[in-house]
Parts: C-alpha cells; sequence; structure tokens
C-alpha cells in the first residue's frame, strides 16, 4: 500500500509480500519471495519504501531509477541491493513495464538467530554508500539464477518448517557470498585509497547515528570525523574531495537528507524529523534541506 495519499507515491514494503502482491506475484512464503518477471503481465513502476532485504537480478534496468537521492546508471545484467530503511526505484507514472529477470526479497525476521544474521552487515554492497550495481559476467548470472531457481522450487515443493527455512538460509548465504566476489571485483577497479575512505566515513556516520550521538553532540562535524579517522581536517577534506569531487561536509549533509527523507516518508513531521538528526532548531533543517534538494521538507512531501 501506498504510505500516504498528500507524499509521493511511495510503496510501503513492510514484508516481502507487499511487494509480491503489488507485482501480481505468487506468494509462497510469508518471510521470503522469489519473483521470474519473465513470466509476470506488465506492471506499474513503483517507487519503494523497503523494510525488507532484496536483491534485483535483471537484463536491464529501468532508466531513472533512485536510489536514496542519487540516480542509478546501471549496466546490463547487473543487481541492485536493498535493505530495510532505504528508498528506491521508480515512481509510479502510469507506465507498465515488463522486465527480464528476478528479485529476491527476503525479512530480517527470518535472518533471526542464525549466522547469516551475525554477517549479514559485512555486505557492504546493501549500503548506500556502494550506491551502484553489481555487475555480472554471464557465468554468474547463469550461476545466480539457477540457484535462485532451485530456491523457488523449494518453496513451491515443500512446507513451511524449520527445516525448509535453514535450507534457504544456506541458498541465500550462497547467492550472498557471489554477490560480494562481485563486489570486491569491482571495488579492486576503483582508486582504492579513495574508496577505503569514504567507505570508513560512511560507517562512521552509520554509527554516528545509530549510537544517537547527534541527539546529545548535535550534527557530525568534519573537524571530529577527520579526528575519528585519524586525519587532520584538511587533509581529510583533501582526500574526500578527490574521491567525490566534492566536499567533506556535503558528504556529511547528503547522508543526513537520505536519513530525514526515510524519516520524513515513514509518517514524521518536519519538527521530529529535525529533532531526531540532531538540529537545534527545525528552521536550521528546512534550510539545509531546501539548500541539498531544491525543495522545502513540505514541499518534497507534497510534490
Amino acid at each position: 500500500m501506498y504510505l500516504c495519499p498528500t507524499m509521493k507515491k511511495i510503496l510501503k514494503v513492510d514484508s516481502p509480500n507487499d511487494f509480491a502482491r503489488y507485482v501480481e506475484a505468487p506468494v509462497l512464503h510469508p518471510l521470503i519471495i522469489i519473483i521470474h518477471f519473465d513470466e509476470l503481465a506488465p506492471f506499474r513502476h513503483s517507487l519503494n519504501n523497503y523494510g525488507v532485504y532484496g536483491l534485483f537480478i535483471q537484463r536491464q534496468f529501468p532508466e531513472g531509477l533512485s536510489y536514496g537521492m542519487k540516480t542509478l546508471q546501471v549496466s546490463d545484467a547487473s543487481i541492485i541491493a536493498v535493505e530495510p530503511g532505504q528508498i528506491g526505484g521508480l515512481e509510479d507514472n502510469g507506465e507498465r513495464i515488463s522486465l527480464s529477470g528476478w528479485a529476491l526479497l527476503w525479512s530480517p525476521e527470518l535472518l533471526h538467530g542464525s549466522e547469516l544474521e551475525r554477517q549479514i552487515d559485512r555486505y557492504q554492497y546493501f549500503s548506500y554508500f556502494f550506491a551502484g550495481s553489481l555487475r555480472m559476467e554471464p557465468d554468474e548470472w547463469d550461476c545466480i539464477t539457477q540457484l535462485l531457481a532451485q530456491m523457488r522450487q523449494e518453496l513451491v515443493t515443500h512446507d513451511d518448517t524449520p527445516s525448509l527455512r535453514s535450507i534457504l538460509l544456506g541458498y541465500l548465504h550462497l547467492i550472498l557470498e557471489y554477490c560480494n566476489r562481485i563486489y570486491l571485483r569491482q571495488l579492486s577497479d576503483e582508486d582504492k585509497g579513495g574508496s577505503d575512505l569514504l567507505k570508513r566515513f560512511h560507517d562512521l556516520l552509520q554509527q554516528y547515528f545509530r549510537e544517537n550521538r547527534q541527539l546529545t553532540q548535535g550534527l557530525p562535524t568534519v573537524a571530529y570525523c577527520a579526528s575519528e579517522l585519524a586525519y587532520s581536517p584538511r587533509y581529510f577534506g583533501d582526500i574526500v574531495h578527490k574521491a567525490t569531487g566534492g566536499t567533506a561536509i556535503g558528504y556529511i549533509h547528503n547522508y543526513v537528507i537520505n536519513q530525514a527523507k526515510s524519516l520524513l516518508m515513514n509518517g514524521h513531521n518536519i519538527s521530529e524529523t529535525s529533532r531526531l538528526l540532531g538540529f537545534d532548531f527545525s528552521h536550521h533543517f528546512t534550510r539545509l534541506f531546501k539548500k541539498m534538494t531544491g525543495l522545502t521538507p513540505s514541499e518534497y512531501l507534497g510534490k
């Protein structure tokens, strides 16, 4: 269902089957879905607010897909990964589309108490930091899609039991490891110095807000981040600029506004969102939001 008629058309995907029902795919299990898009009738675009993990494995993605505040440029035969709290997709504009590929979505509840639950944070390709796609070689496409077909066959032919869930977790772990190999290969092709720093920078921001430090210390500063990462503020700023073309404070502000959009789309009002992000005054939040997006929070919600 959509979050609110006055907001953007956001499909709230609290469970895997929220998305399955939207695209009219078979519902096979309460905590996991495997969709073969080639078998479906054309369906409408959706901009999704995810409460689940997901992998979208497709031959070709629609143009203009959003991922947080960014627009993705996705190559053919790629994987896009999403995790709870993220927003991505393409807002419903009435057009119906046909896709070629697969979608695998699962609830965090499926992982509870498992080894995979303890390992899931190490798969960096789920992060907004990555903000890209995993580009598959032909043999990787064949291998991953075969695993998906085998998983779906398990769901079709067997009842939901602890044994089935254990088997599904085994398949899921294997698929995530294949994705991680692709991710690491792509990472090795990039400038590792800048990439490693950005990863640590992003992880630091995640930890800062996860521990709710903003409620007592306010927004993180460049000086704070540089100190925590063992750089001088000037040198830290130079490295970030070389890696991104932007400033360190701009990176922080981008992260904050991504968090703001998620809070707003989950029903928090402007004042609550401002407070939860560590702003002293809501008009300071509104001014930054307008600077970063070109819209006020109110205009963004009503767009």
